[in-house]
């Protein structure tokens, strides 16, 4: 399953949530990610650790380029040597495929720094 190849869709308040079957399915594809649960919201979680904080703000600013590029925003915490990335989609208040497809991106963006470094 290559998860980086396809695109975010847009979503409805009715648009559904992955289920369980779903979850076990795609988590694999993106086994670095922590499922958790905030506020009975679940969500993709990762924490990222790169050089500085200087590297920390090249990724968080590429993982903005491409949240912005697919219309699907993450929560983003940037610190001194790492950055906490969560996926989850806010009109559904929970997890959608496009979750997923960002958190496979994140990972291939992540990827991508360490081999230029």
């Amino acid at each position: 399953m290559t998860l980086t190849r396809e695109k975010c869709v847009a979503c409805r308040r009715d648009s559904p949530r992955v289920t369980d079957e779903e979850i076990s399915e795609l988590h694999p594809v993106v086994p670095d990610w922590r499922l958790t649960e905030d506020d009975g919201i679940r969500r993709l979680d990762r924490t990222f650790k790169v050089s500085g904080f200087a590297a920390a703000m090249e990724l968080a600013d590429r993982v903005g380029a491409a949240a912005d590029e697919e219309g699907h925003h993450p929560r983003l915490i940037v610190e001194w040597g790492r950055v906490n990335v969560a996926w989850w989609t806010h009109k559904i208040k929970g997890l959608h495929r496009n979750d997923f497809i960002m958190a496979a991106k994140t990972d291939e963006l992540f990827a991508s720094m360490q081999r230029s470094a």
